[in-house]
């Protein structure tokens, strides 16, 4: 029982958080962890679990967030409606794209993510029914509930924290079933999974589609929060380093490493932009490069295996401690 008790305490932690920390930049800082979390955990099940490091996963989350607010500005219609067309859209984004794509490897294909990522930047730039650079907007008055429009930032960390909870539930499904040891078969060798019979090409399409559809919700969560969308926001590259960062600081190909990384991030992030202002833009790019040198050089696996390792020794020391305080016990 002993080993449950820790994520017990974590579980319990984050659904009391906004009732423990209660201020307006508290409450919206907890649902932007979650949202971040969410989009990296997204990223996770190709960049983390296939191994390939898709640098051009903003063009889901953009697809995401303009579907949500196109379904009200063009129809008047709530923003949930434009979930399910975002990831239908998104899907079909990424098995056009992802056949050609995923045939290259390495810095190849990252480098082809990101042309696919500027290109569709330009096109929706220039497409007036989208906005153009100005965006889209949500309702400035929410009708009803489902509108998702709300004062306070409260009801979005908990819908936040179920979407999440559904996006690691499902890669927990994913990861162990046949799909599952596929991609860690591919991600370590693709050669030797092929040679073993392992269908790579399929299964690594699977993983992008799957993966471009939970980022798109996240864009989605993401325009309904802040109530617009334009191309700086909703398909800036930032995004797609942003969410590629999180998930290999926290532990690409480990569940809650995307978690992880979201919980150090995010923070760092807000503060710096609160105590900086504009001060601070480019700050965020600075800080976005050291972490990648920081982890490529020191550890590649991200910190939650760190941390794993120190908990085991901890755990190891405490027990030798026991054993020993019994020994000198004994008569």
């Amino acid at each position: 029982m002993k080993r449950y008790v820790w994520p017990a305490i974590a579980i319990a932690l984050i659904i009391a958080y906004p009732l423990l920390f209660t201020t307006p930049f508290q409450q919206r800082l907890g649902a932007l962890i979650l949202l971040y979390a969410i989009a990296a955990s997204a990223w996770n099940i190709v960049g983390g679990y296939a191994g390939q490091v898709s640098v051009g996963h903003v063009v889901f989350f953009g697809c995401g967030a303009y579907a949500a607010m196109g379904a009200y500005t063009h129809f008047a219609l709530s923003p949930l409606i434009g979930i399910p067309v975002g990831v239908i859209v998104s899907a079909a984004i990424a098995a056009i794209i992802g056949v050609p794509t995923l045939r290259l490897s390495g810095h190849y294909f990252s480098m082809a993510t990101i042309a696919v990522a500027e290109l569709v930047r330009l096109i929706v730039t220039n497409t007036e029914y989208l906005g153009a650079a100005v965006g889209l907007s949500g309702p400035t008055v929410p009708r009803n509930v489902f509108d998702v429009s709300f004062t306070s930032a409260l009801p979005y960390y908990y819908l936040f924290l179920a979407i999440l909870a559904l996006t690691l539930g499902s890669t927990w499904w994913m990861t162990r079933s046949r799909m599952g040891f596929y991609l860690r078969a591919i991600r370590d060798s693709e050669r030797a999974a092929r040679s073993l019979g392992a269908p790579a090409a399929r299964i690594k399409l699977y993983a992008f589609i799957l993966s471009a559809a939970f980022t798109s919700v996240a864009g989605a969560l993401y325009a309904m929060m802040f109530g617009f969308v334009d191309p700086e926001s909703g398909l800036g590259i930032l995004i797609s380093v942003k969410i590629l960062i999180m998930a290999a600081l926290g532990g690409a190909g480990i569940l809650f490493g995307p978690l992880v990384g979201a919980l150090i991030l995010v923070p760092l992030e807000e503060i710096s932009n609160n105590l900086l202002g504009s001060k601070g833009a480019g700050l965020t790019f600075i800080v976005y490069g050291a972490i990648i040198v920081l982890i490529s050089r020191f550890q590649p696996a991200g910190i939650l295996p760190v941390l794993k390792q120190l908990w085991s020794r901890l755990s190891r020391r405490s027990q030798t401690t026991k054993i020993a305080d019994g020994g000198n016990l004994a008569p």
